[in-house]
């Protein structure tokens, strides 16, 4: 298990917790809001953010102020595994 892992988990528990699913949309920028310091780096976090959306754990909502993410209620059981 890697940093990408730590970061993956550390979103979708995030996002869990915030009962972030389908409908119910944040900003692709608040993700790494709360990430410690050394699982910071913006390439890493971009590339599990990518790899979420990539393997529909996250659904994206282009709007005009930004790309939103949410939970993929149809994969929770996956995502809770994670």
């Amino acid at each position: 298990m890697g940093i990408e892992d730590d970061i993956k988990r550390f979103i979708l528990r995030k996002l869990a917790r915030h009962r972030v699913w389908q409908h119910k949309h944040t900003s692709i920028h608040n993700l790494p809001k709360g990430l410690p310091d050394y699982l910071r780096s913006k390439k890493e976090v971009r590339k599990v953010i990518d790899e979420l959306l990539k393997s529909s754990l996250l659904m994206s909502k282009p709007t005009n102020y930004g790309l939103e993410v949410s939970l993929n209620i149809e994969k929770k059981k996956e995502i809770e595994d994670i």
